[in-house]
This record gives structure tokens, sequence and C-alpha cells, in this order.
């Protein structure tokens, strides 16, 4: 299959090209030229299937053509080494739990498949491959436990200094090894910014051989789509679903659309944000109007120019009403998220993070203007790595850390320090 950029459909390359140098030459994003749709073949037995079952009949809808069937299913099966388990608090009122991973985000999904399928598709291949990711939070500690030691990788990390929470950002500097971590004086959109601007140097690009590892490069959105399909088979015949997204960067709402686009039902899409609304703004209006991020206490979702928006906008062929006709948007304060991790501990004698409490206030929303609709809300990440705001709202002890985040309390941060500078990021990069 080839792949074009949103900003260029005549800019046309194979699949290495697409995932290895992750963004065009124009700024654009790569989309595939033809986007499957999974047969009735498929949708006949999809609800007996298994969760590495549903993974490879997507991987190999999309990848079919370049990675031979045994390479897939070894991808899929090492990507999906934990579950995804739908929750009920209540009726209709569903948390999907993302954060069973090596790091405790729904980013494992995606970094694990990532990582798999580059080392692929570079086997034989004797030139090292620079991994850059920007992070708001999650990515950057997903990506660097993928590729943490994987032989032939550099991998670099940045992130906003004073903006993730501590635990996030020991996950991100005390790896060591091939991971290092960059502390940008400046937001995640600096962060992002700064990763685009290196791969918009084509020379540099080339020489130290790039690839991102953020969700503008596709295949992180791909093994996201899996877990759509497996929470929704989960409920009863004839429900349609509206998936609750807490959104940043809109990779993850990006997924579901891909999951649609195969055949997936679902009723609606739900976009829920912070105070950083540019997208449920632009649902409303018409208007898309990136601004710069404000910090917010769900601090993975601190983004003012969201990079998935040009898919968003290529799979609704660049129209708002189409946009709008499947995607609401909701945006709430940081004291009512604040509010809404009492409640739903108080209610149901559930954690949820700062993130889940704002999709779980959104399809709260939905459901009273919709009733007997059911809600599937993405839980992205543990509540332990937000565990101030956690022990504010529920108590001291009332979130339990998993030995794997609470290892990482005592270790020594290593982390070099950058103004939010392009020359002075390049020249670091590449002295």
């Amino acid at each position: 299959m080839l792949y074009h950029s949103t900003n260029n459909p005549a800019h046309r390359v194979d699949l290495k090209e697409a995932i290895l140098r992750s963004l065009p030459p124009d700024n654009g994003l790569y989309m595939p030229d033809t986007l499957p749709v999974l047969g009735q073949d498929f949708w006949s037995i999809w609800r007996e299937l298994s969760f590495q079952e549903i993974g490879y009949a997507v991987a190999h809808a999309f990848f079919h053509e370049d990675v031979p069937a045994a390479a897939l299913k070894e991808i899929v099966e090492g990507t999906l080494a934990f579950d995804a388990p739908l929750i009920s608090l209540s009726p209709g009122d569903h948390i999907l739990e993302l954060f069973h991973g090596p790091t405790l985000a729904f980013k494992d999904f995606g970094a694990r498949f990532m990582a798999r399928l580059m080392a692929w598709l570079v086997r034989g291949d004797n030139r090292e491959l620079t991994v850059l990711v920007a992070t708001s939070g999650d990515t950057g500690g997903a990506v660097a436990s993928a590729f943490h030691r994987v032989p032939g990788t550099r991998v670099i990390i940045l992130y906003p200094q004073g903006k993730v929470s501590g635990l996030q950002e020991k996950q991100l500097t005390t790896l060591g090894d091939n991971i290092s971590a960059v502390e940008i004086d400046g937001t995640f959109d600096d962060c992002q910014r700064l990763v685009k601007s290196a791969f918009l140097d084509r020379e540099m690009s080339e020489r130290l051989n790039l690839t991102s590892a953020n969700s503008i490069n596709l295949s992180r959105l791909v093994p996201q789509s899996f877990y759509y399909m497996h929470s929704a088979r989960q409920l009863p015949e004839g429900v349609e679903p509206a998936f609750v997204i807490p959104s940043g960067n809109f990779g993850n709402l990006t997924a579901g659309l891909l999951a649609v686009q195969l055949g997936l039902p679902v009723k609606k899409f739900i976009a829920a944000t912070n105070a950083n609304d540019v997208v449920p703004a632009y649902l409303k209006s018409g208007d898309y109007q990136p601004r710069p991020s404000t910090a917010t206490i769900s601090n993975a979702m601190d983004v003012g120019a969201p990079s998935n928006f040009a898919r968003m906008q290529a799979l609704f062929g660049n129209s708002w009403e189409a946009m709008r006709g499947k995607i609401e948007g909701s945006s709430f304060t940081d004291d009512q998220t604040r509010a809404a991790i009492r409640e739903v501990k108080s209610l149901f004698n559930y954690e949820i993070d700062p993130h889940g409490a704002v999709g779980w206030l959104a399809a709260r929303r939905w459901r009273a203007a919709n009733p007997g609709n059911a809600t599937i809300t993405l839980e992205t990440a543990h509540p332990s790595k937000f565990l101030d705001v956690m022990e504010q709202e529920i108590g001291k002890d009332a979130v339990e850390i998993p030995e794997r985040l609470a290892i990482l309390a005592d270790r020594e941060k290593v982390a070099s320090r950058l103004p939010g500078d392009e020359a002075a990021f390049k020249q670091w990069l590449n002295p």
C-alpha cells in the first residue's frame, strides 16, 4: 500500500518511508491511499475473537501487503501482552482501563507495536535509528520502555519543564542506556514544534536517520484501534456505544475513527478536553483556532495545536458538518475534574485519574442528553501517576502505587535542559 501526505495527495511513499520518516516534507501527515474495510467474515465472528486475534485482523487489513503474516502475528502478540479490561460502574457507564501495560498508560499499545514494526522494517540495516518524541506526560515513558536497550536505536524524549507529574518524569529520565531526556523550557507545543523542525530539515533528518514516536507516526494509531473493537464486543449485541476519549493530541480519537472505517458500529465519539478546548470549540463554530496550551492537572491533554487534527479532517473530507455529525466536544475545568475524582470514588469506590475524570464528566453529560445510551470512557493512565492530585482529593494512601512505578521514586533524574529554540535544539541534536 502507498501512503500520501494530507497536504499533498500527489506525494506518495511506501510503508517503510511513511513509518521511518514519519513526517512528509510538506509538514502534512501520512495517510493510507486506501482505507481498509474488514469483511463480513470478520464481523460475523468478531465477538468470539480474542484481543490478539482482533489485533491481528486489524493489522493485517492495514499492512498485509508489506509485512508477512508470521512477522505481523509476532508484532501483534508482542504488543498485546496485557489486557484492556472493561469495567462497569453502573448500567451504561463503562470504563475501559488502558493502563495495564509496562508504563501504566494507553501509550504502551502504540509504542510497543511501533517499536516492533520499526525493528522489522530496519532488519539488516546497520545504521542507527534516532527516535524523536515530544511528550506531555505518558508518551515519553511508553516509548522509553518500548525502545529501551533495543539495538541500533537512540531515543530522545523532549518534555516541558515542570509540566509533567513527578513519577511521569522519572519514567522519562531514569532509564539511561540508549534513552536521553531533554527538558524544554516551554510547553508541550514547543516540544512538538522542535521535533517537527528536525524532521523538516531533510538533510539532517536523513543523515541522523530520524524517525518519530509521536502520534504523527501512523504506526502509533493502528494498534490503538484494537481496543475499540475489543471493548465494544463485550457489550450486548446490538448496543452501539458512544466512546468518550480524554483528548490532547487527538491520536487516540483518530484511532477510533480508523476502527469505524474498518466497520465498527459506533454511535458517537465524544472529545473530552480540559481548558485546552481547541477542537470542541471548532466543533461548535467551524472555526479552528490553535493557541498556546494552558497547564492543567490533566497534563497529558495540555495541547493547544493538536497534530492529528489534519488526519481527522482528511477522514471527514474536510467537512465540518460531517465531523460534528460524528464527534461531539466537551470541556471541563480543573475544579470540575477534582470534583469528579471525589464523586467517582464516593459513588463507585473507584479511583479515576484526572484524565479519565474529564472523560467521565463528558460521558455523564452525554448520557443525560441521550437517555438509554451506553458510554465507554477511556481511562488512559493509572491514577498513581498523578499522586499529588489524587491524594488531595481522596486522601493519602487511597491509591496503590504499582511496584514498577514505585521503584522509580528514588532513582536519579538525568536530563539535559534547553530553551524552546529550534537552533539550540538542532545544535544539541547534531553537535
